[in-house]
């Protein structure tokens, strides 16, 4: 009898499975819905007849849209010799499809005032764009354009454009970057050639070099099938409505050949592995990984804490051994795979240490594992990393993008099985001291690891160290039975695809209700009531920052200061007030920019109270011990020496020189100078404290779950701030004229990148003058991705992963600039191309076309202004601190509406002095130098000092 029920129950489970597989109508496989005070992502989950899973998340909270398609391919999927197909279809599909023409994709999306992108990993790529509701189903007719028409529309043209581009990304982004290239040797190392980690997701050169259209078309049609697929929509959207847009348009493309689940061996190690690197950098680097477990493994979790035990916080071993030893510069420790792991884990230490090489850091390593293994962990440790990973899922969930990431990760990591908020909670705060020791003892202690150790090149230390040879390619290519036999087929329908949807009426942004109260100090409070999580935030503006002081000699003072007032208290240690803090969960930051000075707040709305008193403590009795500063200040001064292997921030830095002067503070950098930061003593910093930590020039935005009514009584305790009575310096500009357009040529000795600055001293701030009619202006030039610059540089010439052009300001006038990144060999194009886009655009201006396309999409973009507390907050204390009206985005508007063709482009011709610009190239002088002397304009060699 037994028998019989058991079989009657499987012939049961597996007609439910065939109906959900063989249905011809979508089928609903879960849902989850949300209760009054519960943490919880509420949705539908569908399955369409071609296996497509769709997703529905219903939120009112803001008149916006997000849409979230994810293939369950990425860079694991490849097959050895063609690495990098993934992340380069991630390109190839932004490049236009059957119904949707080249660029277009962007330019609907930025039309509508929304954002958009793609990323890839080893496990997925995926593909996304916010947009206010009005553009939901022509998001979905994009989206499902090219997943079902994609092909024809490949060209070869297209094809060698993309990868020209792909190969600049992994020049600017990986190997022309400080520690860049650590990864993808540690890859090589921890996981055998035939593991489908040991290749980056962008892929060896090599590879790319080899690969043709046709091997790029047969990897589409072999995984990018509606049935290897999800669709999030997520936001203010009716789930009927939306499923039938889903079945209209994606429901006729046909399934694609089917995709079982990967299944690899675990990784085991031999031996230690080392591998040396010498790379352009100041600090030496040890990366230590130890092959760990795949996510949602039931170690994960237990895994996940381990890494926040040992090295996060200030009670860490790895701050405590590393950090306030000063044995190290930075000292980290965390479980997971930054790019996705479905197929192997890792768990990570990093150690940047200082250039003296006086310590053996492997051994410190060592000893402080043998450190853990006798002392465990205790149940402070266990609290303060729970509500840190409780915390930062609410903040995941900020954004309807962030709960929409939840689902669609769900979809590749976790199949069919259900997921909630709940769940992946409660397998956290399931995990005991027994657990974390028993994972640490099992997968770390006496393992064999990946030992990535990345040097200084030209050194003493550097000619004792055997360098590893990098691999070039991810092995011979070898045949692919996956793709065999492929072909390609289109849906067919009953309506006119290559119709675009009709957009209906923009919604009404909803712009936060703003309270407003000044207390007797002076001091302006500022304030919105958020609703959606158990969360607030409060956000404090100091006016004054790096310029305060106007003395170039104390550059980097006031970003000191916000570091020491990160230490130490009267009443605390570091280190316990750091437990304290994060046993609550709660964050307090400290910061400085060039006019202001900003502290941070974050708490589950349960702790506001406990973290208000943390707070006083913090604000009102930091202790300045000369123990605290000496270590700050040695992090910092070793900082900046390795900054200046950093080619952007070279630019940057030498840009502002150039445009402010040499004996101006508004040329220094933020961080200081390794010279003003040595000279600095802890009484410098008790005097910016002082003096400039004052109430009547500050202000506070509070954004979050609470009423102005709740949140003023809390606030009391700033009544207590005595006022400083806050002179702040005038700060005058007396900028060097520009006479001619000359190039400043900095020399990076065997780079393969060039880093491009353009632009001179333009306008101060202004929210309905000049200064905001130029970004308009702007907006067709090098505001926004299909912008004239970006077209050309990147799109046709495959110069660049990306270029882009800007006004700032602010109370003075700040730069127009034009910023990139080129491949070292174009370096004289690029800039010649450059010129000739401003020359053509100063000359005859804008097209009608093009400020249609600026307004609309500027105007649309206001419906997403307002989703998340941080934009909350920005859009407040833009207001207070630029003392703004409250209607100034209306006023905006307005004046957009009314601006001409004719007014722009005369600005166009008064804002863009070809013959009065600065142009600093960092790069390789003796590759580039001559072809830029033959641009015409004069080059100077320049160091930044």
């Amino acid at each position: 009898m037994r028998k019989f029920l058991l079989i009657s129950f499987i012939c049961i489970l597996v007609g439910k499975l065939n109906a959900q597989t063989d249905s011809k109508v979508p089928v609903l496989l879960d849902k989850v819905t949300a209760k009054p005070g519960e943490l919880v992502i509420s949705y539908e989950k569908w399955r369409l007849p071609n296996g497509l899973t769709v997703f529905i998340h219903e939120d009112h909270s803001d008149p916006i849209a997000h849409i979230e398609v994810t293939y369950h391919v990425g860079s694991a999927r490849e097959t050895p010799g063609k690495s990098g197909f993934a992340h380069f279809f991630e390109h190839m599909m932004f490049q236009g499809s059957d119904n949707v023409a080249d660029e277009e994709h962007f330019k609907i999306v930025q039309t509508a005032g929304g954002s958009m992108n793609g990323t890839t990993n080893h496990d997925r790529t995926n593909y996304f764009e916010t947009v206010p509701k009005n553009y939901l189903e022509t998001a979905l007719w994009l989206e499902a354009d090219r997943m079902g028409f994609l092909l024809d529309a490949v060209t070869q043209k297209k094809f060698e454009t993309q990868r020209a581009t792909v190969k600049n990304e992994k020049d600017q982004r990986v190997t022309n970057v400080p520690y860049g290239m650590r990864d993808e040797i540690k890859n090589t190392i921890l996981y055998p050639p035939n593991h489908p980690y040991y290749w980056p997701t962008i892929g060896f050169v090599e590879d790319l070099n080899r690969v043709g259209v046709e091997d790029l078309k047969n990897f589409f049609m072999r995984w990018y099938g509606p049935n290897n697929a999800s669709v999030v929509v997520a936001g203010d959207v009716n789930p009927a409505e939306v499923m039938k847009l889903v079945e209209k348009y994606f429901g006729s493309i046909p399934r694609g050949p089917e995709v079982r689940k990967q299944r690899v061996e675990p990784v085991r190690l031999p031996d230690n592995i080392y591998a040396n690197y010498g790379d352009k950098v100041y600090l030496p680097l040890l990366q230590i990984t130890y092959p760990t477990v795949p996510a949602y493994h039931p170690d994960d979790a237990a895994l996940t804490i381990l890494g926040s035990v040992l090295g996060s916080g200030n009670n860490s071993l790895m701050y405590k051994n590393f950090i306030k030893s000063e044995k190290a510069l930075q000292a980290a420790a965390w479980n997971g795979v930054g790019y996705g792991n479905e197929l192997a884990g890792e768990f990570n230490f990093i150690i940047v240490s200082f250039p003296d090489g006086e310590t053996d850091i492997e051994a410190l390593m060592k000893k402080t594992l043998d450190e853990f293994d006798e002392s465990g962990v205790d149940d402070e440790a266990l609290i303060r990393v729970k509500s840190q990973i409780e915390t930062g899922i609410m903040q995941g969930m900020q954004s309807v993008a962030g709960r929409a990431s939840y689902l669609s990760t769900s979809f590749y990591q976790l199949g069919d099985k259900k997921w909630s908020v709940k769940e992946e909670l409660e397998r956290y705060q399931k995990v005991t001291k027994e657990d974390v020791m028993r994972v640490f003892r099992q997968y770390i202690k006496g393992k064999y690891a990946a030992y990535v150790n990345i040097f200084p090149k030209n050194t003493n230390a550097a000619s004792n160290k055997e360098e590893v040879k990098l691999v070039e390619t991810s092995g011979v290519v070898k045949s692919e039975l996956d793709y065999k036999g492929l072909t390609y087929q289109k849906p067919k329908d009953n309506f006119d695809r290559s119709k675009k949807p009709e957009v209906g009426v923009a919604p009404s942004p909803i712009v936060p209700s703003i309270f407003e109260k000044q207390l007797s100090n002076g001091l302006k409070v500022y304030g919105t009531q958020s609703k959606e999580l158990p969360v607030v935030s409060m956000y404090f503006s100091i006016k004054g920052g790096n310029i305060a002081l106007n003395d170039q000699k104390k550059t980097g003072l006031a970003s000191l200061t916000a570091q020491m007032m990160e230490q130490a208290t009267q009443n605390y240690t570091n280190e316990q007030f750091d437990n304290e803090l994060s046993k609550l969960g709660s964050s307090i930051s400290f910061g400085a920019g060039d006019d202001y000075t900003y502290i941070s707040v974050t708490c589950q709305k349960k702790n506001l109270d406990k973290t208000l008193i943390l707070l006083e403590e913090k604000l009102f009795r930091p202790k300045f011990t000369a123990e605290d500063f000496k270590r700050i200040q040695k992090q910092t001064a070793q900082g900046i020496n390795s900054a200046k292997y950093d080619a952007g921030d070279l630019a940057d830095k030498a840009f502002a020189k150039l445009l402010y002067g040499e004996k101006s503070i508004l040329a220094e950098p933020v961080e200081g100078t390794f010279e003003s930061i040595k000279s600095l003593s802890v009484k410098d910093v008790q005097m910016y404290y002082d003096k400039f930590y004052s109430p009547e020039i500050t202000s506070l935005v509070v954004v979050g779950d609470i009423t102005q009514d709740e949140i003023l009584p809390k606030l009391s305790f700033l009544e207590k701030w005595t006022n400083k009575n806050v002179q702040l310096p005038n700060v005058t500009l007396n900028a060097p004229q520009i006479k001619q357009t000359e190039i400043y040529l900095i020399d990076k000795y065997k780079s393969t990148q060039s880093e491009i600055r353009v632009g001179y001293l333009a306008l101060p701030f202004d929210y309905n003058g000049k200064y905001f009619k130029a970004r308009v202006m702007n907006f067709p030039l090098g505001g926004n991705f299909n912008s004239r610059l970006n077209m050309n540089l990147r799109e046709d010439k495959g110069f660049t992963y990306g270029v882009r052009g800007y006004f700032t300001g602010e109370d003075y006038a700040g730069p127009f600039e034009i910023s990139c990144g080129v491949r070292g060999t174009a370096t004289d194009s690029a800039v010649k191309e450059i010129f000739s886009e401003m020359k053509k655009y100063s000359t005859e201006g804008m097209t009608s076309e093009e400020l249609d396309f600026a307004k609309k999409s500027l105007r649309s973009g206001d419906a997403l202004r307002y989703e998340t507390p941080g934009q909350k907050a920005s859009f407040i204390s833009t207001i207070a601190n630029r003392n703004l009206p409250k209607d100034y985005i209306d006023q905006q508007n307005k004046l957009l509406s009314e601006l001409t063709l004719t007014e722009l482009n005369q600005l166009a011709k008064e804002l863009l002095p070809l013959d009065k610009m600065v142009i600093v190239i960092v790069g390789d002088q003796e590759k580039v130098g001559e072809n830029l002397k033959k641009l015409g304009y004069k080059v100077n060699e320049y160091k930044v000092k």
